[in-house]
């Protein structure tokens, strides 16, 4: 924790919204909590009231005292003061892919509040400074904390709960490290739990990416402030430099940091590897994924990722045997099932495509992807693939016009049709709105049809992907 005589710029705010993104509330609430509560904020002289600035552990310390809210709710929920993107709607024509380690299929697109801009300034902001740190930098002096033996046992409890991989206990786990923070709020691992529930709730639940992440990004980066040496923050906050804010080489950077200080963490090395995988650098994924399978032997999300890896390496044999066996063995585990989905949709297979991503929905409870899936079999049943393609596409027209699945979404049945120009279009709206499944562009192959259009590889390029070879 930064000195209390002395405090550091990772411990200012400088902003009404910063003062907000850090207690997960609007402007409106935090300037009613000065007013009346005495929420310790101050001005600079001769600036006027509306130039402020705070410092994070005299926010802490008033938060022990005050009446006030807990500055990460239980129930995960921002509150939205800005309106909603206006719906892009598509003209339908006579004529989805799961991607990996992300929302498989989003139920709708959020808006970003103020507060998500906030924190993905601090974040960007923060990414400005790493350069000029070696990766072996020792870390600040004074941040050696002995947490209450409370705070640590509710930390244990929801680490237990985190990697069941279900949305039930995702969310039992969220309450716990919220817990823990209550019971020690200088207590780094538990603002790290807290960043990785979000970092796997927008894939094994329906929290959209918009909520999700920047939840994550602002847990991390607490955790960060508090031990700049805690392997585990630096890679929770690798996690959405990438995955949200399209920063490929910050990303980087905090995975590297995250293994010096901690070669040790298999989750780590097993999220450095797909990251790596995403930028089609599979040799190196591929060894990456091994370290983190020696690492933690027992763990299934590993081994469901390499399969993931093994195939976009180009392996499929050895990627759905291995995903099919760790789907007899644990058959109510999602990664598998959605992972072989991804696998059979890239390969045209439809015939094992449709129970696999009808099993996903059903383990999601997304009755919109069910729909979607539902629609898909008659259309099997009466024309085969290109009859599936259809009728899902009816159904995807009318939820996307509903604003409850993504443009990427939508921009791979077209693809899969054949229709090049809806689905390039419908891709350029999906970077403009920023949809977290973007990622994927390099190694989706419901793509290939569109690697020789210039417009295609524009689009990689504001992703932040490396160029086609």
């Amino acid at each position: 924790m930064a000195s209390l005589t002395n405090p550091s710029q990772s411990d200012r705010l400088n902003s009404w919204k910063s003062i907000a993104a850090y207690f997960e509330r609007d402007e409106r609430t935090v300037k009613r909590w000065e007013a009346e509560r005495g929420l310790p904020v101050r001005r600079i002289p001769g600036a006027g009231r509306s130039s402020v600035y705070a410092y994070a552990h005299e926010l802490d310390q008033w938060l022990k005292t005050a009446d006030a809210d807990s500055p990460l709710p239980l129930n995960g929920t921002i509150p939205r003061s800005a309106p909603s993107v206006p719906l892009v709607a598509l003209a339908p024509s006579s004529e989805s892919h799961p991607a990996p380690f992300w929302p498989l299929w989003n139920r709708r697109r959020v808006a970003v509040s103020v507060v998500v801009a906030a924190l993905s300034i601090l974040s960007l902001a923060a990414y400005r400074r790493l350069p000029s740190r070696s990766l072996a930098s020792s870390p600040p002096a004074g941040l050696e904390h002995s947490a209450n033996p409370g705070a640590k046992e509710l930390y244990l409890q929801g680490l237990y709960h985190w990697n069941k991989r279900t949305a039930a206990d995702l969310n039992q786990a969220l309450g716990e490290f919220n817990q823990s923070i209550a019971r020690d709020p200088n207590y780094a691992p538990a603002y790290v739990g807290l960043a990785n529930c979000y970092n796997l709730l927008r894939e094994y639940s329906l929290m959209p990416s918009s909520e999700a992440y920047p939840r994550a990004i602002a847990a991390a980066q607490r955790a960060i402030a508090l031990d700049d040496s805690l392997a585990e923050a630096h890679n929770s906050l690798a996690f959405g430099d990438f995955y949200w804010l399209w920063d490929a080489a910050g990303a980087e950077y905090q995975f590297r940091r995250s293994i010096v200080l901690n070669a040790n963490s298999a989750l780590a090395h097993h999220w450095y590897a797909t990251f790596l995988m995403v930028l089609a650098r599979f040799d190196e994924s591929l060894a990456e994924i091994e370290k983190a399978r020696a690492l933690d032997p027992t763990s299934s999300a590993i081994l469901a990722d390499k399969g993931l890896v093994l195939y976009a390496a180009g392996r499929p044999n050895e990627a759905i045997a291995l995903l099919q066996g760790l789907e007899k063995s644990e058959p109510d585990f999602l990664s598998p099932h959605a992972y072989l989905g991804t696998v059979y949709l890239e390969m045209r297979n439809f015939k094992g495509y449709l129970p696999e991503a009808k099993r996903s929905a059903l383990l999601l409870k997304d009755k919109d992807r069910l729909a979607v899936v539902t629609a898909g079999e008659k259309g099997f049943a009466t024309g085969a693939g290109a009859g599936m393609l259809r009728q899902m596409l009816r159904v995807q027209q009318s939820l996307y016009l509903q604003d409850k699945i993504s443009a990427y979404e939508l921009a791979t049945t077209y693809s899969l049709l054949g229709d090049r120009q809806h689905a390039l279009d419908l891709l350029q709206i999906s970077v403009q709105k920023r949809e977290a499944r973007d990622v994927a562009l390099r190694i989706d192959q419901n793509f290939d049809g569109l690697h020789d259009q210039p417009a295609f590889r524009t689009l990689l390029a504001k992703v932040g992907l490396p160029p086609l070879s």
